[in-house]
Order: structure tokens, then C-alpha cells, then sequence
């Protein structure tokens, strides 16, 4: 009777340790038990402090980039496939090259091209030179 009472209560008691364990087991056998550390270790941060999961977050991301859940063609070198992956980086290459437009435009009323062709200080020197006058 003592040994099933002290087998049952070391089972409850060690119940916690699977997680564990079940990290030892990827870790040690392909040598990279510090990277699957700190990936556990950095999702449990993620998850207390925001409620969501690392997975989480980039679904909801999606969802919030593509919320039609459209799916257009990616044109790899070796197939062409359709993925919704494939809308959220063809959209926001499209809302940033627009920005990138808008904002050399902006610069480009600011800064007029007269403005931009002033002469330097060297020019000024170099203008005044012999050798310059040469040619």
C-alpha cells in the first residue's frame, strides 16, 4: 500500500516536469537546446505580457492586412502558387512605394532645383584659378 501511495503522489508531484522534458528531447538531439530555450522562454514573455501568443499576433496581423482573406499568385523560381501571404506583402510594397512618391514630391517642392545648383565655396575658388580659365 505504501508503494502505490508513494508512486501515485510522485506522479502528481512530477506531473509539471513533461514540459520539460519535452524540451530536453528536440534540444538534445539535433544540438540546439539553447535557441529552443530562448524560443519557449520568449513566447512565454510574449503570452503573459500581451495575452497572445507569438502565432497569435502574426494571425491577427494577417487578418487585419487582409481581412477579405484575398489570395493572389507569388511567382517563385520554382512554382507559382496562390497564398494570402503573397496580398499582405503585394499591398504593403504598394502603401510604402506610394509614401516613398508622396514624400519625394513633398521634398522636391521643398527643396527647388535653383536652390540645389548654388555654387560651392570651392567652385568659387576653383573658377578664379589659372588652370581653370584654360579651358
Amino acid at each position: 500500500m505504501k508503494k502505490i501511495l508513494l508512486l501515485f503522489l510522485t506522479t502528481f508531484l512530477l506531473n509539471g516536469c513533461a514540459e520539460t522534458l519535452a524540451l530536453l528531447g528536440p534540444g538534445t538531439s539535433n544540438g540546439k537546446f539553447v535557441q529552443s530555450s530562448l524560443n519557449s522562454a520568449i513566447s512565454y514573455g510574449v503570452k503573459k505580457q500581451t495575452g497572445k501568443t507569438p502565432l497569435e499576433h502574426a494571425i491577427a496581423y494577417a487578418e487585419e492586412k487582409n481581412p477579405e482573406r484575398n489570395k493572389e499568385t507569388c511567382i517563385s523560381s520554382f512554382e507559382i502558387t496562390k497564398s494570402e501571404f503573397c496580398t499582405i506583402v503585394k499591398k504593403q510594397i504598394k502603401v510604402k512605394s506610394t509614401a516613398i512618391v508622396k514624400k519625394t514630391k513633398d521634398f522636391v517642392k521643398e527643396f527647388p532645383k535653383n536652390k540645389i545648383e548654388e555654387i560651392s565655396k570651392i567652385e568659387k575658388i576653383a573658377k578664379k584659378s589659372i588652370i581653370y580659365n584654360r579651358r
